[in-house]
């Protein structure tokens, strides 16, 4: 996994202990204890990341291990690597196979109150009988 051109890069042999904030993207490989703040901006947490911290931003995309609370106006992607252990409130998720999350999710609505949209948000597939109906017929 690359950081995003323009983004702030903690590499994977840095450890800090405290509280994260600003207004640019963030990329994280090292060891995290403590608060995120990102209301405006993106976090990814790489692949060799270990977060332990409550998370407050726009955007997250997890590879690595994340321990804590994610608040995201927008969009939260765990990724196929990524272990979550906490609650997620957000405006979308998305869960790729693999990937583990031991926590509560809920989705926000929009500002009328009314569900972000009514495209589902994870699907399932189940094997179908071969010669079996989809859906039954009505009785006349």
């Amino acid at each position: 996994m690359k950081p995003a051109e323009g983004s702030t890069v903690i590499g994977k042999s840095v450890v800090i202990r405290g509280e994260l904030s600003g207004d640019e993207d963030l990329y994280i490989d090292g060891d995290i204890e403590g608060t995120i703040t990102l209301k405006e901006s993106g976090l990814t947490i790489g692949p060799n990341a270990r977060v332990r911290a409550d998370i407050s931003v726009r955007d997250v995309t997890v590879f690595g291990h994340l321990t804590g609370n994610v608040q995201a106006t927008g969009r939260v992607d765990l990724r196929q690597s990524a272990i979550v252990n906490g609650d997620i409130l957000a405006g979308r998720l998305c869960i790729e196979e693999s990937a583990i999350l031991k926590g509560s999710v809920e989705l926000k609505a929009n500002s009328e109150g009314k569900p972000k949209s009514s495209t589902p948000v994870a699907t399932h597939s189940a094997p179908v009988e071969s010669g079996a109906p989809l859906f039954s017929q009505p009785q006349a």
